[in-house]
């Protein structure tokens, strides 16, 4: 304001010889009048810029500046013009602190990181964790709808869920329940007029007509304890046990080769998974008569694929054509092309097959088999738990 010049500079070095006040890194205070060199700005006296050879410091032996010490790094450097033509030096050491890649800092702050990361991570499964929940639900209750309801704790987003899917479970199972009862009462309906048919069917003087009627009436009988059997899916109800499927397979296969049918048996002696006993040994067993009904022999061949158990039966018979693989597994429905009539099926026994193998988890498919012939491949959960 006075028009005092003032000039400031951040280059490191001493101030060089005369008459100067400095503050050096000891706090040290000096105060000298005015001598030789003094005579301008401070860069017009010799020593100013630095030492020769480049070397940051203030003050210190033979530099006659008068700071008592020396400056090592960056510093402030004020000159002020006195009114009676002096000047005022002044050198501040600027401490920029410690450089940040240290130890004392790098090593807090990866602790900070790992534990950021390790909360996040938490907080993460915690949150994600009633979806793998519902998940697993959802994947049980396509394989048997009495399964436990889900326990309804939580957020209250996560309850509301829980409920609702409990809500829809419960339906279900009363649905198929219903059903069950519904053709088990038509069945339990059906039989008496059956019966009263059959016994007025025995006073006929026809005897071929006799013969027909008693027929048809035995055919009915037999649709109607098959659909029943099917409606009940006992595979439903009946708990999983583990099991030897090679052991079970074997067996078949000799009680089938005893009677004198075409049957044999290739994969391991033991195989053991969970599974519910009688409903998969009739869903095979369907399955593998029907080979030996329509194809004249069935070969037996089981394997292992990661955790999952492969059965596939083989007949050398006519086939089925392919667009006809999906639409014989529906109830009731019997191929005329390649299925014979004399043998008294009712069409139900793929769909009581797949019903049973699905509700394990699995799945049954058909395919030609190459040479000619039919392949079922069934498909099994359970490996490896």
């Amino acid at each position: 304001m006075d028009g005092r010049e003032i000039k400031v500079s951040t280059r490191p070095g001493p101030l060089g010889n005369g008459p100067s006040t400095g503050v050096g890194r000891g706090g040290g205070r000096h105060m000298h009048g005015p001598g030789p060199g003094f005579a301008g700005p401070p860069e017009n006296r010799p020593g100013f810029g630095g030492p020769p050879d480049g070397r940051p410091g203030f003050g210190g032996p033979g530099s006659g500046g008068g700071g008592g010490g020396r400056v090592i790094g960056p510093a402030l450097r004020v000159s002020v013009h006195l009114n009676d033509g002096s000047w005022l030096n002044v050198l501040a050491p600027l401490d920029l602190g410690d450089p940040l890649w240290r130890p004392r800092f790098v090593a807090p702050l990866v602790i900070a990181l790992v534990l950021v990361t390790l909360f996040s991570l938490m907080a993460v499964r915690r949150a994600t964790r009633p979806f793998a929940t519902f998940a697993q639900a959802a994947e049980r209750l396509g394989v048997d709808v009495s399964a436990p309801p889900l326990p309804e704790t939580g957020p209250r987003e996560v309850r509301q869920a829980a409920q609702a899917f409990n809500i829809m479970q419960g339906r279900i199972t009363r649905f198929v329940q219903d059903r069950t009862q519904m053709l088990a009462a038509i069945s339990h309906d059906l039989k008496t007029p059956i019966t009263r048919l059959r016994l007025r069917a025995e006073f006929m003087d026809d005897d071929d007509q006799r013969a027909k009627m008693l027929s048809d009436l035995e055919e009915m009988e037999a649709m109607i304890a098959s659909t029943l059997a099917f409606a009940r899916d006992d595979a439903a109800s009946e708990p999983r046990l583990r099991l030897d499927l090679a052991a079970m397979l074997q067996g078949m296969v000799e009680d089938l080769d005893d009677l004198g049918a075409r049957c044999s048996y290739e994969g391991p002696q033991s195989l053991v998974l969970e599974a519910r006993p009688a409903a998969l040994k009739r869903a095979l067993s369907n399955v593998i008569d029907n080979a030996i009904k329509y194809g004249g022999s069935a070969a037996v061949a089981l394997e292992t694929s990661g955790r999952e158990a492969r059965i596939t039966i083989d007949d050398q018979g006519p086939g089925i054509p392919a667009e006809a693989h999906e639409r014989v597994f529906a109830p009731f429905v019997r191929l005329e092309a390649s299925r014979s009539r004399d043998t008294g099926g009712t069409g139900l026994g793929l769909a009581v097959a797949r019903a049973a193998i699905r509700a394990h988890g699995g799945d049954i498919a058909l395919a030609d088999r190459p040479g000619g012939g039919l392949r079922v491949t069934v498909t099994l959960p359970g490996m490896g738990r």
